[in-house]
């Protein structure tokens, strides 16, 4: 989920990513590679989390964030490019 939240890659949009020519998204949606197979599951699972919940931004600004009764702000569980802490670590 933090991987795609920082690759762009969106339940909006998932369904076009698996269209990309990025290697990374690639990966990450099972479109090139047996990665999901190596840990276990579908090469297609992160597709599959990402069309159900989002990627972690969303799923972070659903239930906790700005558009939550909540209204926490993202701070340290931003993006490390956004001068958060979060990173995804890339699937290889």
């Amino acid at each position: 989920m933090l991987n795609a939240e920082e690759l762009g890659v969106t339940k909006a949009n998932v369904e076009q990513m698996k269209n990309s020519e990025n290697p990374e998204i690639k990966r990450l949606l099972g479109t090139e590679g047996k990665f999901g197979e190596a840990i276990g599951l579908t090469n297609d699972w992160a597709v599959r989390v990402i069309k159900h919940v989002g990627n972690y931004g969303e799923v972070f600004e659903k239930n906790v964030g700005e558009g939550s009764r909540l209204k926490i702000k993202r701070g340290q569980n931003a993006q490390w490019t956004k001068g958060g802490l979060q990173y995804g670590i890339p699937v290889r």
